[in-house]
């Protein structure tokens, strides 16, 4: 039964198992579905930087040619931006229209890829290093964006802040005259327009979002995790109190089963050996007698056969209370009573041995039972505990009351329980004893079981067996 209630002690091993298993599950498609939330944020972020950088390239052409180029030509003929008042005039125009939308930088190139205006007048005049772009945009006549990061997109939202200028939209537009507002082929570009845009601001905006649900995701998957833990916890220990209850019906079977074969054994015993060994008995006690009287030299053999006698006629007795328990008739009793009785009796027996019985009592000792059942339990424990110190030592009895319950404590300061034998002990025919049945502890055992009451095998701190009692509440 051990073995068996150790390897089935926790039938649901793959608890652990599965709980983890639905952990990185839940937690890697929370992750996946954050992710895609995220990178559905960042592209719809970026979509929008680039329809707001088209509207901007949009504004500025419109804003150049309407406010700059129309009034320049009308009044000077022409446009000349070497000339300081129309470069002034169109600085201003540039920077009013470009004003709290971040813009960094701006320029303006010629079909040559020369820069013809930049915020930044020293460029003017110099060969720009886009000429690619500005002829590939002069060829498509197309607003072309591009997000130009200086950090790893990873490595940001481990940052709590980037530098400005870290993430920046980058994008090339043709400049037209605006000759017709139905056809754009017949407003002719007047040069392109190469501007960046400091998106860090919005980028970190989205980075927060990404960060919220990301942490929304984990915690959703722990409060998950816990949720179905818990659930495999109460399964687990429904599923263990199952197998208990299941392991006690199967032990309480084959107990039933040893019963019964005892029982049948305990019949032809008590035909074919009881009625002879009494007689047996009976014979050597009188022909002791006489020996003793006329003072023979066989005494001593006619008394370890009269000593033999009667210790197989104990074994029978033992077999047979086993087999055929009786039926406790309820009573009160007083236990404390019991107790002394059973020390009392048993005071020659402690004095050839050399050990001494100390009893404690307090309180209201009272109980419901078999005064003659529970006598002989307590004798039993009281021998055993006699049989283990064979060099003498000590026997406590302690006996209290506590939350409404009798608890009685038998202790000696023998070798105590063997650990792994603690478990077998109440198992009938199981004996560690040169000599004995192995019946002791299952006759106590069976006694208490019929009056309700708990038994408790241990081995005390400082060393000997120690058996707890403890009776229900009156």
């Amino acid at each position: 039964m051990t073995n068996h209630r150790d390897s089935g002690g926790k039938p649901l091993q793959f608890v652990k198992v599965i709980s983890w298993s639905l952990f990185a599950i839940i937690l890697g498609f929370s992750l996946l579905l954050s992710v895609f939330i995220s990178k559905y944020a960042e592209q719809t972020l970026l979509d929008k930087q680039e329809k707001f950088g088209l509207l901007l390239a949009e504004n500025v052409s419109h804003q150049v040619f309407t406010r700059f180029v129309m009034p320049t030509v009308m009044r000077y003929g022409g446009i000349s931006l070497r000339q300081e008042e129309q470069f002034k005039t169109l600085d201003q125009v540039v920077r009013s229209t470009v004003h709290s939308f971040h813009v960094t930088s701006l320029r303006i190139y010629d079909p040559e890829g020369v820069i013809t205006y930049s915020l930044n007048k020293d460029e003017v005049g110099e060969n720009g290093s886009a000429l690619y772009m500005v002829t590939r945009t002069w060829e498509t006549a197309r607003f072309t964006p591009e997000i130009l990061a200086k950090v790893s997109k990873f490595a940001s939202l481990f940052r709590v802040s980037l530098k400005p200028g870290s993430l920046t939209l980058r994008a090339y537009y043709p400049l037209r005259a605006e000759r017709s507002l139905t056809d754009i082929s017949e407003n002719p570009i007047m040069g392109i327009l190469e501007f960046t845009q400091d998106i860090t601001p919005d980028f970190m905006a989205m980075l927060n979002f990404e960060r919220l649900v990301i942490a929304f995701s984990l915690v959703t998957s722990m409060v998950l995790f816990f949720l179905v833990l818990a659930v495999l916890r109460r399964a687990e220990r429904l599923s263990n109190a199952q197998l208990r209850e299941k392991e006690q019906l199967i032990f309480e079977l084959q107990q039933q089963e040893k019963l019964a074969g005892m029982g049948r054994m305990v019949a032809g015993v008590a035909h074919e050996i009881r009625n002879p060994l009494g007689i047996i008995c009976s014979s050597a006690e009188l022909i002791l007698k006489k020996a003793v009287n006329e003072q023979s030299p066989h005494t001593r053999i006619l008394q370890a056969l009269h000593e033999e006698a009667k210790r197989l006629t104990r074994t029978v007795g033992e077999f047979l209370d086993y087999a055929r328990p009786k039926k406790p008739t309820m009573a009160d009793v007083n236990v404390g009573r019991l107790l002394d009785q059973v020390a009392v009796f048993m005071e020659p027996e402690c004095e050839k041995l050399g050990v001494t019985i100390d009893r404690e009592y307090s309180g209201d000792l009272s109980a419901k039972g078999d005064k003659d059942l529970l006598y002989r339990a307590f004798y039993n424990l009281i021998a055993n505990a006699l049989q283990a110190m064979d060099k003498g030592g000590q026997v406590f009895l302690r006996a209290a009351r506590e939350e409404g319950r009798l608890h009685v404590t038998v202790q000696d300061t023998g070798p105590g329980f063997a650990p792994e034998h603690i478990e077998k002990v109440r198992d009938p025919f199981f004996t560690t004893k040169d000599t004995g049945t192995g019946l002791g502890l299952a006759l106590v055992s069976a006694i208490l079981e019929s009056h309700g009451v708990e038994m408790h095998l241990s081995n005390a701190d400082d060393g000997g067996a120690r058996v707890d009692i403890i009776f229900p509440a009156v």
